[in-house]
């Protein structure tokens, strides 16, 4: 897809026709993005904070875990609790989760890797994301909101609020409307930089056995790497949400992502799960 016309008008504004067409070059892109990260390894840590009704922690537990390439597969390896490494059972209990997952690639049959292979191109459905990117840009009223400084550069920053009696097409598309969102762009690549997102009705899974409520908030930030791709940086999640009509989870959750290297093309794993990062090779 060729980069949309920006030209703006008079005022300094563009037509909702330009915006929707640079939203669906921004999606495509990130689903690019997407594609390249299986290229990379990295280190994500979550945190999580649970909330008393009145907002207040009650509770906070972090894990940190390394993203691996297991022959064609991303594997979480995790690899240590609240900041601390793993017990001595803890690890070897990881390094055997690992070690079977290795030994499981290893022994794949024609036929098993044929069946696996066909279910990871269903799941990818590359065209797929892009009808619901596309159908994204056709849900919202897009606003621009001026030119902002990310990480010292030029970033368009634009407004997004559902479209007043909007009929999505996809099922999945029938969330996004329950949510606004503020985006910044990068002027100059047409990357996502930020996102903002609340949401401003309830959203229910499963014939209403999950309810997430109004005023929840999600803030995802991207990182440049290599010159190449953005890759996420940062995800600080609010929710108020409940589970089976019952249960109420107040929770703040914090990733934040790190220590990117790009693996080379004939990477190979050799020896054990114990070593399996040190086992890649990795572009300088």
């Amino acid at each position: 897809m060729p980069l949309p016309d920006l030209t703006v008008d008079g005022k300094g504004n563009l037509s909702q026709e330009q915006i929707q067409a640079w939203i669906r070059k921004v999606a495509e892109k990130d689903l690019e993005n997407g594609k390249k990260q299986r290229d990379y390894t990295y280190t994500e840590r979550e945190e999580e904070h649970k909330l008393d009704g009145k907002g207040k922690v009650k509770s906070t537990e972090s894990h940190t875990r390394e993203v691996v390439m297991i022959y064609d597969r991303q594997v979480e390896r995790l690899i240590a609790k609240n900041d601390k490494p793993l017990s001595t059972k803890d690890a070897a209990k990881e390094e055997e989760r690992i070690q079977k997952i290795m030994d499981q690639r290893a022994h794949e049959s024609a036929a098993e890797r044929k069946k696996r292979l066909a279910k990871k191109e269903k799941e990818k459905d590359r065209e797929g994301g892009r009808r619901f990117e596309s159908e994204i840009a056709d849900a919202y009223n897009f606003r621009l909101a001026g030119i902002e400084q990310r990480n010292g550069r030029d970033a368009r920053v634009v407004d997004a609020d559902p479209r007043p009696g909007y009929q999505p097409h996809l099922k999945d598309a029938k969330y996004p409307p329950k949510f606004r969102f503020r985006a910044w762009i990068d002027k100059a690549e047409t990357q996502l930089v930020k996102l903002n997102a609340e949401s401003i009705d309830t959203v229910s899974w499963g014939l209403f056995l999950a309810r997430l409520h109004k005023r929840s908030t999600f803030v995802y930030q991207t990182t440049r790497v290599n010159d190449e791709v953005w890759l996420p940086k940062h995800l600080a999640v609010k929710l108020d949400a409940r589970v089976a009509l019952l249960k109420n989870f107040n929770m703040d959750m914090d990733i934040t992502y790190r220590d990117y290297k790009k693996l080379r093309t004939d990477a190979k794993i050799v020896g054990g799960s114990a070593g399996i990062v040190s086992s890649f090779e990795f572009l300088a």
